[in-house]
């Protein structure tokens, strides 16, 4: 039956996503059968979290819409989401799910919030930071950069990304009480949404300044991730080639879970 109510959740929750336009169509077949597996296999407090982080990103993600159609040129993937983007923001986050349900124990908890915490302020970081009036800086040189580089940060995206993670942190208090599962404080998982999110997200930036993989539009020369500009195919300019956008997420999301559970053992002592 749990798996049932699951498999209806997602089915809900994804369609209106297709519907809305902030999935495609791969993608809500992925998100179906995550949302089955996270709720079928865990439970309110695995299938929440996943919630909350989809729900908050996509109405984000539509937020002065208009203004961010030039910057969405210029990235690898779009605001809607596909099955990549899908399983590159919750796949992590759906194996912690099973290793729970096979071989029950904390750390995975920990580890859960701290993935998804990284995904939450990583897309909240985007979403604000594209609309920062003053342009982001090199994570790394503390140079200015264009709108949408990879490897920029604003005081905005920065606060955000701290506020995303925060959410996740506390909601995780809520529904782990609601889920009957063992109590921890709300300041300890808090400070683990937070230090988790944060620390994801700037390996997300920084990974995009060195080792991701950028293209060269052959017509106006900027510097993009999209396989395609100014309506022409873009060529290799730096970084490794398999690091795309997704494999960048699921590191920044393995970062992000490892400070989190060193976070609560911190909070915790």
């Amino acid at each position: 039956m749990q798996w049932l109510i699951g498999a209806c959740g997602a089915l809900l929750v994804a369609g209106a996503a297709y519907w809305k336009q902030s999935l495609s169509l791969s993608g809500m077949l992925a998100a179906i059968v995550m949302g089955t597996i996270y709720f079928g296999a865990g439970n309110a407090f695995w299938f929440g979290i996943l919630l909350l982080f989809f729900i908050s990103s996509s109405l984000l993600s539509k937020l002065h819409h208009e203004n961010k159609a030039e910057l969405e040129a210029t990235y690898d993937k779009t605001g809607r989401r596909d099955a990549g983007q899908v399983f590159a923001n919750g796949g992590l986050g759906m194996l912690l799910v099973l290793l729970n349900a096979i071989y029950p124990l904390e750390i995975w908890g920990f580890l859960f919030i701290g993935v998804m915490a990284t995904v939450t302020s990583d897309t909240w970081a985007t979403e604000i930071g594209t609309l920062a009036k003053r342009p982001p800086r090199s994570v790394l040189t503390g140079k200015v950069l264009q709108a949408g580089t990879s490897g920029g940060v604003s005081l905005p995206g920065t606060l955000a990304a701290a506020a995303g993670g925060a959410l996740i942190g506390a909601a995780s208090w809520l529904l782990r009480a609601a889920s009957g599962m063992p109590a921890h404080s709300l300041l300890t998982l808090a400070l683990a949404g937070l230090l988790g999110g944060l620390a994801g997200a700037f390996a997300d930036s920084v990974l995009g300044a060195t080792v991701q993989r950028m293209n060269r539009c052959a017509v106006c020369g900027r510097e993009v991730e999209a396989s395609m500009h100014c309506g022409k195919p873009t060529v290799y300019a730096r970084g490794w080639r398999w690091m795309d956008n997704d494999t960048v997420n699921a590191v920044s999301s393995i970062i992000g879970g490892v400070v989190a559970l060193l976070a609560s053992y911190i909070g915790a002592g």
